[in-house]
């Protein structure tokens, strides 16, 4: 068995992100009655919500926003999108958002039968994720996966984000893993695979949306299923 430890990425990989983040903002849109403020089409605050929160985790990952405004900004620029410009109801809305987020349970498919899958033949899992140290382990507890994992590293655990190889090492030293029996999985192409690449790891780039990557990955799969081809 060539690989010994396998360190996940939790968000868009293994827990379906946008599904879990789409239930979590249509239930603020009602609950907040953001249509009688101005909000008239839930999907495309949707789209904007989801637009503005990736360009901003770039931000967040290249060290020139905080995480504090990263939370508030992608609520309040999808307002402003609206022509709405109500910082308090921005702030409500992102309280809210992260209090709900985490009680979804959506995974991708055969997210849980990998998991098994895996386990099932000794391998030691781990997460890696820039994901906030409280609501991560808030997402995998409600999805029952957390039992799955040794370690979980989080980007304010470790003091690091991906792509930066700072977080990669603290995830080997943390899980006393070697870099020949370890490998990476997730499905952000710059974060988890180059990133991973550049700290001498081995990767696995699970292409849920089948894009056409830039960076040949040491294995690419399209599900969840298809790494029982790999492991």
């Amino acid at each position: 068995m060539k690989y010994k430890h396998l360190f996940f990425d939790l968000d868009h990989t293994l827990w379906d992100f946008d599904t879990n983040a789409k239930l979590t903002l249509q239930d603020l849109y009602e609950t907040l009655k953001l249509e009688e403020r101005g909000v008239d089409d839930f999907d495309r605050f949707y789209r904007q919500y989801l637009l503005h929160n990736t360009k901003l985790w770039a931000r967040y990952r290249n060290g020139f926003i905080k995480q504090a405004e990263l939370r508030v900004k992608r609520m309040q620029l999808a307002l402003l999108d609206f022509k709405i410009g109500d910082e308090p109801l921005a702030q409500e809305m992102s309280r809210r958002f992260l209090e709900m987020l985490p009680t979804r349970n959506t995974l991708f498919p055969y997210a849980t039968e990998i998991l098994e899958y895996l386990a099932s033949k000794n391998y030691r899992l781990h997460l890696i994720t820039n994901g906030f140290e409280d609501v991560q382990h808030h997402k995998i507890n409600n999805s029952k996966i957390n039992h799955y994992f040794d370690k979980v590293v989080t980007s304010e655990g470790s003091n690091s984000l991906k792509p930066n190889k700072e977080i990669f090492d603290f995830a080997l030293a943390a899980t006393g893993a070697q870099k020949t029996e370890s490998i990476m999985l997730g499905d952000d192409l710059e974060a988890d695979i180059m990133g991973a690449a550049n700290a001498g790891l081995d990767q696995v780039y699970i292409n849920h949306v089948n894009k056409s990557p830039d960076f040949k990955p040491t294995y690419i799969v399209y599900t969840l299923q298809e790494l029982e081809a790999i492991f």
